[in-house]
C-alpha cells in the first residue's frame, strides 16, 4: 500500500461528515496536530479521541448528531495513523503524551471540555481526567480496555499477529473476528487496514490501569458504556469493577455492541448516551 492510498481512505471517510467539518492543525513541541471540527463554535466543547489506528474519522456516524448540541473536536492522536504529524520532541512517557493533550487543549482556546475516549482513546481520557479533572466538565469511556480490569487473554493471543507484523489482511481478519463479521463501513475499514500495513507510527504510549486510591475525590462526572458482546473483556465484570472504584459512575452495557465495532455500531445509542 502507499500512504497516499490511505489518505484517500481517510478522505473517503471525511466525506461522510456534516458540511460544515473544518480540519485544524495545532502545533505544539511534539509537531502538528490533526483536528476534525464541527458544529457551532459558540456550543459546548466535546474532545473525542479515537482507538489505536482508527483515526479521527471513526466518529463519522456520531458527529452529525453530536453537533447539534456540541462544537465537536476529534483528534488524530499524535504517534499514531492519521494525519497528525510529529516533529520536534517524541512523545515518550505518559507524562508527555497528557502535556501534549493539554497543549491541544490550550490551542484550541478550550479551558474546559467534556472528553470522549474509545479503547486507546479511551485510556488516555481517563488517565487526562484523573491528572487534569479540572479541564474535563464529563467523561465518557468506550468499551475502555485495560482500564477497570484486565483484557482477556483470548484477545491478546488474537492481537499478537496485528502486535507483531500488522499488515492489511491481519488487520481485516482480527477486526472481523473481533465483531463476528460485523458489516462495517468500507471505507473506514480501508483506513484501519490500509493504516496497520505500514504508516509509520510512533512507539505507543500506554497508560497504566489507575489503582484504585486515583479515583479517591474523583469528581468528574463519568460514564462507561461497555460492549456486551466485546471479545477485549467481560463486559459485567468490568461494570461491577467500575462501580467499586466510581459508585457514582454511569455505565451502560449495550448487549450488541463490539469492541471495534464502537462507536459506530450502535451509533443511535452511543450519541443518546453522549447527549443525555
Amino acid at each position: 500500500m502507499s500512504v497516499d492510498e490511505f489518505y484517500s481512505a481517510y478522505d473517503r471517510v471525511l466525506q461522510k461528515w456534516p458540511a460544515d467539518t473544518q480540519s485544524i492543525d495545532v502545533r505544539t513541541v511534539h509537531g502538528t496536530t490533526r483536528i476534525n471540527a464541527c458544529g457551532p463554535v459558540d456550543a459546548p466543547p466535546l474532545v473525542l479521541l479515537p482507538g489505536a489506528g482508527a483515526t479521527s474519522t471513526v466518529w463519522f456516524a456520531n458527529v452529525s448528531s453530536l453537533s447539534q448540541h456540541y462544537r465537536v473536536y476529534a483528534v488524530d492522536l499524535m504517534g499514531d495513523v492519521g494525519r497528525s504529524v510529529g516533529g520536534g520532541r517524541s512523545i515518550d512517557s505518559v507524562d508527555e503524551l497528557l502535556n501534549w493533550l493539554t497543549a491541544v487543549l490550550d490551542e484550541l482556546n478550550l479551558p474546559t471540555a467534556a472528553v470522549c475516549g474509545h479503547s486507546y482513546g479511551a485510556m488516555i481520557a481517563l488517565a487526562y481526567a484523573l491528572r487534569k479533572p479540572g479541564r474535563v466538565d464529563a467523561l465518557t469511556l468506550l468499551d475502555p480496555n485495560a482500564c477497570f480490569g484486565s483484557m482477556r487473554p483470548r484477545y491478546l493471543l488474537h492481537a499478537i499477529p496485528i502486535l507483531l507484523s500488522p499488515n492489511e489482511e491481519r488487520q481485516r481478519r482480527f477486526v472481523r473476528w473481533e465483531t463476528d463479521g460485523l458489516l462495517l463501513d468500507s471505507d473506514w475499514l480501508d483506513v484501519l487496514a490500509l493504516g496497520a500495513a505500514d504508516f509509520p507510527t510512533a512507539k505507543t504510549i500506554v497508560p497504566k490501569r489507575p489503582k484504585p486510591a486515583a479515583f479517591e475525590n474523583f469528581g468528574v462526572a463519568t460514564t462507561v458504556v461497555l460492549a456486551g458482546k466485546g471479545k477485549v473483556h467481560n463486559a459485567a465484570r468490568i461494570e461491577s469493577a467500575v462501580h467499586a472504584v466510581l459508585p457514582a459512575a454511569r455505565t451502560v452495557i449495550l448487549p450488541d455492541a463490539t469492541h471495534h465495532g464502537l462507536p459506530m455500531h450502535p451509533a443511535a445509542e452511543v450519541n443518546r448516551l453522549l447527549l443525555s
